[in-house]
């Protein structure tokens, strides 16, 4: 069972792991929790444009975009909150 992935180096616990393929290129959706501690982190990460994507658990390493992405409506600027995040990313080729 996936609990974390690497996404530029930065460790990300996760709740949700799905790995597919569509068209010959892995696909990962993910959900994690981010609190008002760690939000500015995590959104300066998904500002990014291409990541090395390294999943420890299925020994996976890749290349990858962000092709979804999408939050609760949670505001992090308030301590103590914690928001909802889904991303999905997908291969890209290393040309």
């Amino acid at each position: 069972m996936v609990q974390e992935i690497q996404l530029n180096n930065y460790l990300l616990p996760i709740n949700q792991f799905k790995e597919t393929s569509v068209n010959g290129l892995k696909q990962i959706a993910i959900d994690f929790k981010v609190t008002s501690e760690n939000y500015h982190d995590v959104a300066v990460l998904l500002y990014e444009e291409n990541f090395d994507v390294q999943v420890p658990a299925n020994n996976l390493r890749m290349k990858a975009k962000i092709i979804q992405y999408y939050t609760s409506v949670t505001n992090l600027y308030r301590e103590g909150e914690i928001g909802d995040y889904h991303v999905t990313l997908q291969e890209i080729s290393c040309e």
